[in-house]
């Protein structure tokens, strides 16, 4: 057989077993049954192991293998940002995602969206944010899906073409979500971390020792003829209209990224899909040792440098892949290639699942033909499949768009953070102080990253744009008139019904389970 041949077969043997993977995941959970929370988040009853796997696998995307690579080989040091925002955004998760786990057990609720309108008692602001969040999270899904398909074109030697390989990644990530929702990604992931875990230790290893003799020999030609590579701002920085990625800029996006991590629509769905909230503790005590994984694509992006100069553009993204495919034999490319595809599949699940989940509850359920329970999930379910459709078309036919909103997308959804963080803990926070603050930063940060001005000042746009955010916000409720039980205006709901608590350690340990377990909220409006 021919190389192609090989590899083809490889990759298509492993995604028949993803498919199969996927759907066998509702067996015993009613085959398929069960209301939105069931579909959405699992029935709430994911344990550590499936919640790591799960949030490991969203949060390993395709940009681990393609952008991860392509910035070490482009810029070097920069990269670093990832590992460094992930790792502390683990560390406010060991607080937060507890925090929001309990809030949406406590009053039914699936999504971020949800929390919003039940914090402030508007169904309208929940659709709003669903509708704003839909648009920074689409990009996502197209990301993805071009991404699998330069994934799967190389790794077989052209003999899937892109087109093929994009509908491949839309089919197989479309079959399972829609009939096993949360818990087929949580089944996916565990073969994908497999897979992650042994291609990239392997690749560790072997490249070095391929290509340089080792380690030694590796960091030896980088720190003699590529220092810059290895302090920042890097290589190339400030070049071709990009601003200079120095120490503000690093510092600013890891604390950015760090607190829009944990209310990432996605992430939010991993953390309402926990059994308890001590899963969510442990879970994130152990996420940052997959953080180790990352650093074999940014260090084998920079050995490229040595194995295949010259890479420009997009091309750089497939810096790992060309030392893959220059190296190994087929069967192995198609296996690490397999890997790379499930990078993509994962999180694209997860993408679409909470966007379906985001629509059929709070979009669609404000039409009273699909306000009940069975109707949200099978109108969460067709908007799954709409929401991947428009991603697909629009890679085939307009990809620049999405690929150009997409460079918004991270810090637009940076600027939900005082509505919903802030908003869970301060009951002074009014409706219109939250909307002000967010459409103020939203407008900010599109500003700024559309006309070329990220970094600006030396940091990132999205932390100028939230700043601005949280002054709106404050502002307007400080000098706006107040809302709350307290005040004798507005929402007359006590606090315990709008704010958020800290559950205490064992609290809910099974699915559903009482209060009796927990302490009274730690937080008190003093507005």
């Amino acid at each position: 057989m021919s190389q192609a041949a090989v590899a083809t077969t490889v990759f298509g043997a492993f995604m028949v077993a993803t498919v199969a993977l996927g759907l066998l995941a509702v067996r015993g959970r009613g085959g398929g049954g069960g209301g939105l929370a069931e579909w959405s988040v699992g029935g709430r009853s994911l344990g550590t192991v499936f919640i790591w796997v799960l949030m490991a696998g969203e949060g390993y995307t395709s940009f681990s293998y393609l952008g991860a690579a392509g910035w070490g080989y482009n810029y070097g040091a920069p990269v670093m940002y990832v590992v460094a925002y992930m790792s502390c955004g683990y560390a406010v998760g060991y607080v937060v995602g507890p925090v929001l786990w309990d809030y949406a057990r406590r009053h039914g609720l699936v999504g971020i969206t949800d929390m919003v309108a039940h914090r402030y008692g508007r169904p309208w602001l929940g659709a709003a944010v669903a509708v704003l969040a839909t648009v920074f999270l689409l990009p996502y899904i197209q990301l993805q899906i071009t991404g699998m398909g330069v994934v799967v074109s190389t790794v077989t030697y052209g003999a899937v073409s892109l087109e093929w390989a994009y509908f491949i990644a839309f089919a197989v990530t479309t079959g399972f979500v829609v009939v096993s929702g949360l818990r087929g990604s949580a089944w996916v992931s565990v073969l994908k971390d497999v897979l992650v875990i042994g291609t990239l230790g392997f690749l560790a290893v072997y490249v070095p020792l391929h290509y340089f003799g080792g380690y030694g020999e590796l960091f030896e030609r980088l720190t003699a003829e590529r220092p810059q590579w290895l302090t920042l701002p890097g290589a190339g920085s400030g070049e071709g209209g990009r601003g200079e990625l120095g120490v503000g800029w690093f510092a600013s996006t890891t604390v950015l990224n760090a607190l829009t991590v944990v209310i990432f629509p996605t992430t939010v769905a991993g953390y309402l899909g926990a059994r308890n909230a001590d899963a969510l503790r442990r879970n994130a005590i152990l996420l940052p040792a997959y953080n180790v994984l990352l650093f074999v694509p940014m260090l084998l992006g920079m050995a490229a440098l040595f194995v295949v100069p010259g890479l420009a553009g997009a091309e750089s993204n497939l810096a790992l892949f060309k030392l893959v495919v220059d190296s190994l034999p087929a069967w192995a490319v198609g296996v690490i290639g397999v890997a790379a595809a499930l990078s993509s599949i994962v999180p694209m699940a997860v993408f679409m699942l909470v966007i379906g989940t985001m629509w059929g509850r709070s979009v669609l359920s404000l039409l009273p033909r699909w306000s009940s329970g069975e109707r949200q999930k099978l109108a969460s379910q067709v908007v799954v499949v709409a929401a991947g459709t428009i991603a697909l078309v629009m890679t085939y036919t307009a990809p620049n768009t999405l690929v150009r909103l997409s460079l918004v997308s991270y810090e637009g959804m940076a600027q939900l953070v005082p509505m919903l963080l802030l908003g869970l803990v301060w009951r002074r926070l009014t409706t219109a102080a939250a909307v002000c603050g967010l459409a103020a930063g939203v407008a900010v940060v599109c500003g700024l990253v559309f006309t070329g001005h990220d970094p600006v000042w030396g940091v990132n746009a999205g932390t100028v744009a939230l700043a601005v955010n949280l002054a709106v916000a404050l502002t307007v409720t400080w000098l706006g008139p107040r809302e709350g039980a307290r005040s004798g205006a507005g929402d007359p709901r006590p606090d315990e019904e709008v704010l958020a608590r800290d559950p205490l350690p064992g609290a809910g340990a099974g699915a559903g389970a009482g209060d009796e377990n927990e302490i009274p909220s730690v937080v008190s409006a003093r507005g």
